[in-house]
């Protein structure tokens, strides 16, 4: 039996990932975690979940719980998740971190950390995001610099970073496939007088709206023609498959920090 804590449960991705755990008779959900002034702490994971009473009461503090787990599935803020990842070390225990918007320090320390204990961290974990990621690098090497590269990506009204690390991850590949440097070529958006597009340029856009699980297109163009690469979310449940499969992959993978493609193929 795996047992897991689940940080960030009262969130989208939380909610969706213990109606999950709840289907696999393999896994136990042993702790739920919520930001200290949330007003569900003390409530049942599973009726918040919408599903039935558990028996886990949401608490405040990973402290309080991470000793029970072998796995911590983290979907929480930035600051947080690293406070929480410092806890899973301490504790020596496995981690899958799906929590975006980290700075490059922060990145940095994730390293750091993640190297120390069994961790699988990704910006996305539905399979057909990362069925994506490895298309566009074909995409990419074969149309070369010749096609203009955009990257519109689409979430939810409460999504607090931007862009997506879903739409980062993409230009990244891309980039790569082309022997490029994001931070050189890389716009975010355009306003104002902005003038001919350079040939090299690759624009990201970021739309919020409405409950949009998340949408990604990747727009190749160029004269007489062009190609759309687009992955569609219509639930979080996308997302929660990957992830719950990356907890059961994590428990046994080498020491270190690891990408859910290695889960997923």
């Amino acid at each position: 039996m795996i047992r897991v804590v689940i940080t960030g449960v009262c969130g989208r991705m939380g909610r969706c990932i213990t109606r999950g755990i709840a289907q696999h008779t393999d896994m136990q959900l042993v702790g739920a975690v919520q930001y200290p002034s949330h007003p569900q702490i003390g409530s049942d994971a599973g009726v918040v979940a919408g599903i039935s009473d558990i028996g886990v009461a949401i608490t405040g503090k990973l402290e309080d719980v991470v000793h029970r787990s072998d796995v911590v599935i983290e979907f929480s803020k930035p600051k947080a998740s690293l406070d929480h990842l410092q806890q899973v070390v301490d504790a020596d225990k496995a981690m899958v971190l799906g929590t975006t918007g980290f700075t490059d320090e922060e990145l940095a320390t994730i390293k750091v950390l993640a190297s120390r204990i069994r961790c699988v961290m990704s910006p996305n974990m539905s399979l057909g995001v990362n069925v994506m990621l490895q298309a566009l690098e074909l995409i990419a090497k074969a149309l070369g610099n010749d096609y203009n590269i955009e990257v519109i990506e689409a979430h939810h009204n409460h999504k607090a970073d931007s862009p997506s690390g879903t739409a980062l991850r993409v230009a990244e590949t891309i980039t790569r496939a082309l022997e490029q440097n994001l931070d050189e070529v890389g716009v975010y958006g355009r306003h104002g007088i902005v003038g001919a597009r350079p040939k090299k340029q690759i624009c990201i856009h970021a739309v919020r709206g409405g409950d949009i699980s998340g949408d990604h297109t990747v727009l190749f163009a160029t004269e007489g023609e062009q190609l759309s690469v687009v992955h569609r979310a219509h639930s979080p449940e996308a997302f929660a498959k990957g992830t719950i499969r990356a907890a059961k992959w994590v428990i046994d993978a080498p020491k270190g920090l690891h990408d859910v493609s290695e889960v997923l193929f």
